[in-house]
């Protein structure tokens, strides 16, 4: 059975019209039942829409007997090491402010799969029980995550001076002291959420602040989260931006493994990099749970998304924009960011989303795409995909030479508007 309501990263939508709180009560009875009516904690991100949603989901979790535990403003990070027999957070992620979102991980941290996320969509349908559970709130002490993170993924950065872009998120408050922890001078933008700016102007989704900041301030470079603090993206002492892929690269390399496991998103300078280094790459659909399957199926560590998803399993059981932050940090040892990040040749990447009616590829964008791809063979690829949270078509086009790949991606694009409205 197809997932009617799941996308890449849970369910999501904008409150009020594709997820309201009647659905979000339907969707945490659905999931206690599925738990078989245990213990699910739950956290939520800044958004203002978080408090009424989360209060639904409870109501949904106690109408079937589940008994809910909510934790309130928590990293998604920290949500997945809480997580009892269920974790889940109310979050849209990197998505605008009007959008929010529940997302799943089972008892052991884990994101779940697509068998068990369609097995909580055939629930949805289920009546209140009889039995009712409880809801309890918590004040979570963020120092016991903090210390976990600090002692496992920090080292001495005295000398450092970062700046860290809390997206008016999750970390607000909290990024900031784990970088100090470990003696680095720190200024903090993107620090005071007040329902409506989660990503708005600022974080992984919009770097611009933070190049601004680190170009005038002469910093020694930028850390950028998401909303809910799985995404961190970098900016060097330039102000110019590195992305996931130059990421995972470069803590490849520092951490010494022997593999990864990265999206088909991911720029094939990274995929020369680890051929040359003989490192093995893994492949994954674009999603940072289908990289988390692969680490595990594989017995790997390390891997992540351009998008800025970074996945170190060592201490930890999903990806941590907090611990990949202060990784990159601590691989640096007296460099500059753009020396380091430089040892990875970028391939020219043009991107284009294309909002659209329907997200199916129909038989002629498939045909093009194809076409190209068998055209251009190792130097190039074309790649097209719906998104999995918003009704926009996600095209990427990777060449050689960057004048080849814009006249692809605008004709590609074209040919979606023409096809999908």
């Amino acid at each position: 059975m197809a997932r009617r309501y799941f996308g890449t990263d849970g369910v999501r939508g904008v409150v009020g019209e594709a997820l309201t709180a009647e659905f979000v009560e339907r969707l945490g009875r659905a999931a206690a039942l599925w738990t078989g009516a245990a213990k699910v904690f739950v956290g939520r991100d800044t958004r203002s829409s978080g408090p009424e949603l989360e209060e639904a989901f409870a109501r949904g979790v106690v109408s079937a007997g589940g008994d809910c535990i909510l934790g309130g403003v928590l990293p998604t990070p920290a949500v997945a090491l809480l997580a009892l027999d269920l974790g889940v957070v109310i979050s849209a992620s990197h998505n605008p402010p009007e959008y929010n979102g529940v997302k799943f991980f089972d008892a052991q941290g884990h994101k779940l799969s697509d068998e068990s996320e369609e097995q909580i969509e055939a629930l949805l349908a289920a009546a209140p029980g009889i039995d009712q559970g409880s809801i309890e709130h918590v004040e979570v002490a963020t120092d016991s995550y903090l210390q976990h993170i600090v002692e496992r993924f920090g080292s001495d950065l005295t000398g450092l001076r970062v700046v860290v872009d809390c997206a008016n998120g999750a970390y607000s408050g909290l990024a900031a002291e784990a970088f100090e922890r470990c003696g680095a001078e720190v200024r903090t933008i993107g620090d005071d959420p007040n329902g409506e700016n989660i990503n708005v102007g600022c974080g992984a989704t919009d770097l611009g602040l933070l190049q601004r900041t680190v170009r005038e301030s002469g910093y020694d470079l930028g850390i950028a989260f998401d909303g809910d603090g799985d995404r961190m993206l970098a900016v060097d002492e330039r102000g110019e931006p590195v992305d996931g892929d130059q990421i995972i690269a470069v803590l490849a390399l520092d951490l010494e493994v022997d593999t990864v496991a990265v999206t088909v998103m991911t720029n094939l300078g990274f995929h020369a990099l680890m051929r040359a280094r003989g490192v093995r790459v893994l492949t994954t659909a674009v999603g940072d749970r289908y990289v988390l399957e692969a680490l595990q199926r594989e017995n790997a560590v390390l891997g992540g998304e351009q998008s800025g998803h970074i996945i170190y399993l060592r201490d930890h059981v999903t990806g941590d924009g907090l611990a990949a932050g202060l990784l990159l940090c601590g691989a640096l040892k007296g460099r500059h960011l753009s020396e380091v990040a430089g040892v990875m040749t970028l391939y020219p990447q043009v991107k284009e989303n294309v909002r659209v009616e329907n997200r199916e590829l129909t038989p002629a964008i498939v045909a093009e795409v194809d076409r190209l791809n068998a055209e251009w063979g190792r130097d190039g690829r074309v790649l097209v995909r719906a998104s999995g949270t918003e009704p926009l078509i996600r095209i990427l086009v990777e060449a050689e030479r960057e004048g080849l790949a814009r006249e692809a991606c605008a004709s590609i694009a074209t040919l979606v508007r023409r096809e999908l409205g």
